[in-house]
């Protein structure tokens, strides 16, 4: 399930689904405060339509996908080729001829030598994807929230430089609940 943090100009209104979330966010909006909500995991921005009750906006919320965790293999529909139960799917990859002759060579074929790969790929860089990630997510927030704030540059070099004190010193003096949401997205980006 998808988490969430709204903000009404830089205060923290609430964190949470985003059913929770929009509703503690609503009476800020209805006040015609500025209202922001975050995908805690992405850092993008969520729009919310708070129009009318706080029931018709829980009702809109509902019908929405995105928000949905992902249907199991067995709510899923019609089965195509793969093995579904296994999770396996078949989607189409553009290769070059000789990448194909190359694949085509390697035991079990081309399928196993390319799941191997990227298990090789994911366990050689996990740890560097999950700082860039963590980095980039929290540049997408402070991008989004602390536009306006003194050291927003120096930080933002700092987080990407992976300068932890610096960064800590230069958001210090951001408002409150920005500076905690940011420093809570960045951590990974910082180890």
């Amino acid at each position: 399930m998808t988490t969430c943090t709204a903000f009404a100009g830089t205060r923290r209104i609430a964190s949470g689904t985003i059913v929770d979330v929009a509703l503690a966010a609503k009476p800020a909006a209805d006040r015609g405060d500025s209202v922001l909500i975050f995908d805690d995991t992405t850092a993008q921005t969520i729009e919310v339509d708070f129009r009318g009750s706080a029931a018709e906006v829980s009702a809109r919320l509902a019908q929405r996908t995105d928000f949905r965790p992902a249907p199991t293999q067995e709510a899923e529909a019609p089965r195509g080729p793969g093995r579904p139960k296994l999770g396996v799917v078949a989607r189409e990859v553009t290769l070059l001829p000789r990448h194909w002759d190359w694949l085509a060579s390697q035991p079990g074929g081309a399928s196993v030598a390319l799941r191997k790969l990227v298990e090789h790929a994911r366990r050689a860089n996990g740890d560097k994807d999950r700082v860039r990630m963590a980095r980039e997510v929290a540049y997408r927030f402070m991008s989004a929230m602390a536009g306006d704030l003194r050291n927003l540059e120096e930080a933002s070099r700092a987080l990407f430089a992976g300068e932890a004190a610096r960064f800590y010193s230069l958001v210090a003096a951001w408002p409150e609940d920005v500076r905690d949401h940011t420093v809570k997205l960045a951590v990974d980006g910082l180890a």
